[in-house]
């Protein structure tokens, strides 16, 4: 089975592609990034195009995008909801089985914590993968958390990652 973590964002979009069968593997991570001078619809245009390439290149089973959570800006808050709109458009297009995750039930499934913090999130990210170092960027790591809560929430997927 093969899932696409997305991290929304409209600045910065962070994906993480896991394979998960006997072992979870890694498949590629990093960001799509959108340049700030831009206009929100030719971001918007710019998220599009680059989770095409991705669903392209990968075709994954899933989808596991991150819910939003709360932004003091409201300004910001609109803008991300905009990109989350075109990533989950996106993601019917081309796959079809998507699944949304709060940041709580993310950091429940990977540290058993739904308060952790950043780094234990990002150690746990490090340590599933049995990877030498944290993904980078933190968007990347974030989009990995999002694809292996999938995989550990999903029970027909019948993975225990934390055994």
């Amino acid at each position: 089975m093969r899932i696409l973590g997305i991290d929304p964002g409209y600045a910065i979009v962070g994906y993480g592609i896991i394979d998960t069968g006997n072992d979870i593997k890694v498949v590629d991570y990093g960001v799509i990034e959108t340049p700030k001078e831009d206009t929100l619809p030719v971001r918007l245009q710019t998220i599009d195009e680059a989770l095409r390439v991705l669903f392209e290149t990968y075709r994954p089973d899933e989808v596991a995008i991150e819910e939003l959570f709360y932004f003091k800006n409201q300004k910001t808050v609109i803008q991300v909801a905009q990109a989350r709109g075109v990533i989950v458009l996106s993601s019917q297009k081309y796959c079809e089985r998507i699944f949304e995750y709060t940041p709580i039930q993310i950091k429940q499934a990977l540290t058993g914590n739904g308060h952790a913090e950043k780094r234990q999130m990002q150690y746990m990210v490090k340590s599933v993968l049995g990877l030498s170092a944290i993904p980078k960027p933190d968007d990347a790591a974030d989009a990995l958390a999002v694809a292996l809560c999938h995989s550990q929430i999903n029970p027909r997927l019948n993975i225990n990652m934390c055994s």
